[in-house]
């Protein structure tokens, strides 16, 4: 057999369409090269030089996904068209088909173009940390479907992407890098209030996970019930793990609160229990007889 041959050498023939040896190695190659064209395409977006540079990350990786889905379309139908199945005729032919599929996965396509959406605006890109229903994730994954998002727990929940964009979502790093938090702490009366401010001051100046700038700051809130109420406002960067962050300011406070003789109350209440005076002077009878 001759390279003519081989490469005319039928391998199965389903009505008009006949797939040929060479048509499929064609197919192959320009499979191969479609991957090819992506690895390279996400090299040259993520690790920018000239001008792409000054588009963040987060971002280069939204318009990476948008381009990468383009590029496998298009290389898909080639490789149809390649090994000879008429596009044509397979979209006009199976309308019926596309129709009924339609009416019936109406929710994956709302997730498909929610997805799309998602990509295009940039509303939510990756590394994210957002709140959905109360819980707080990172966005590992944006698909066209659904997006993968890991939560504190480290649990990743699979999300359908309309719910982006149909339901309320709080995304905690849109804006910025750092967000505001804030730790309440409470001391007794008759403590020195100059002495607390310094003592939580301190305590968010030496935790390494607050930023310096916006600098935190302290606030006195309010006389409370059975304590004086102040709160600890910063900003920082760790965002997904910030109980951990606020667990340990919580630690260093305590100890700077105690070795300053500065008390942290806890509430105080007189119990009276009505009909005990009766019982009191019902068994004082019962003695005396």
């Amino acid at each position: 057999m001759n390279w003519d041959d081989f490469l005319n050498y039928e391998i199965f023939e389903l009505g008009t369409f006949k797939l040929l040896m060479g048509n499929l190695l064609v197919g192959i190659i320009v499979c191969i090269g479609t991957w090819l064209l992506v690895t390279m395409l996400r090299r040259a977006i993520m690790k920018p030089r000239f001008i792409i540079d000054k588009i963040e990350s987060k971002r280069r990786m939204s318009i990476f996904l948008i381009t990468k889905y383009f590029i496998w379309v298009i290389g898909f139908a080639v490789i149809l068209e390649v090994i000879g199945v008429d596009l044509t005729v397979f979209l006009f032919g199976s309308t019926a088909l596309l129709v009924g599929l339609g009416l019936g996965l109406q929710n994956i396509f709302k997730d498909l173009i929610s997805g799309l959406f998602l990509l295009f605006e940039g509303t939510i890109k990756l590394g994210d940390l957002i709140e959905v229903d109360g819980e707080v994730g990172k966005v590992m994954e944006i698909n066209l479907r659904s997006s993968q998002v890991l939560t504190r727990e480290d649990v990743v929940i699979i999300i359908p992407n309309s719910r982006f964009v149909i339901e309320k979502v709080i995304n905690w790093s849109h804006n910025d890098d750092f967000v505001r938090f804030s730790v309440n702490v409470n001391v007794a009366y008759g403590s020195d209030v100059e002495k607390v401010f310094s003592c939580l001051e301190q305590a968010m100046k030496q935790n390494k996970a607050i930023s310096k700038k916006p600098k935190p700051f302290v606030r006195f809130t309010e006389f409370g019930e059975s304590s004086l109420q102040f709160e600890m406002v910063f900003w920082s960067k760790q965002t997904f793990l910030i109980e951990n962050v606020k667990s340990d300011l919580r630690r260093d406070v305590y100890k700077r609160l105690s070795d300053n003789g500065l008390n942290i109350p806890f509430p105080q209440r007189d119990v009276n229990i009505k009909g005990m005076e009766h019982m009191v002077g019902f068994k004082a009878k019962e003695s005396s007889s």
